[in-house]
């Protein structure tokens, strides 16, 4: 099920860099809708009722954090639109993949992550959002999915973490 993935990252990585913007709104556009479907649809495929049930939860509270943050806040876009802070393309597409990486571990959820950055990039490329957009959007989409998501194989985990003083990635598995 992640070759899919690894096939729609190896195609965006063979897109030329120099690409027009009307790419990389399309880019963007897929990326928020395909990655939360494609985790639905690996969710359904493994019959994963409960998964389901958190990938809602996950969707539900990004989008609803993502919403707050757009109008309390009301950053101005790099583009001269309004409601920039934070990225909902960006933490649409992360809550998808952080949900699959949470759910069923860095292989399934690895080549979403790619692709949910690829997103978060677009949308900066297309000066519709700064830097620091995409990044909160990526931290309110991976946040919702950590928050509800648990590990259906608890065998093996690889786990990111950091605050000011530092950060680092942590592997533990089960014999």
């Amino acid at each position: 099920m992640y070759r899919l993935a690894l096939l729609a990252a190896a195609v965006l990585a063979a897109a030329p860099a120099a690409a027009n913007d009307k790419f990389w709104h399309g880019v963007a556009d897929i990326g928020e809708i395909g990655i939360p479907l494609a985790a639905g649809g690996i969710s359904l495929y493994e019959h994963d009722r409960t998964g389901l049930i958190q990938l809602a939860e996950t969707g539900a509270l990004t989008v609803a954090a993502t919403e707050a943050l757009k109008y309390s806040v009301d950053e101005r876009r790099p583009n001269g639109g309004t409601r920039s802070f934070p990225s909902a393309h960006t933490s649409i597409a992360f809550a998808g993949a952080g949900y699959l990486h949470a759910r069923y571990g860095w292989k399934v959820g690895l080549p979403f992550e790619a692709l949910a950055t690829v997103v978060g990039f677009a949308r900066v490329h297309t000066r519709d959002h700064h830097w620091y957009d995409a990044v909160a959007g990526a931290a309110i989409g991976e946040g919702s999915a950590y928050l509800f998501t648990r590990r259906l194989n608890r065998t093996t985990r690889l786990t990111a973490y950091g605050d000011s003083g530092g950060g680092g990635m942590q592997f533990a598995t089960r014999f």
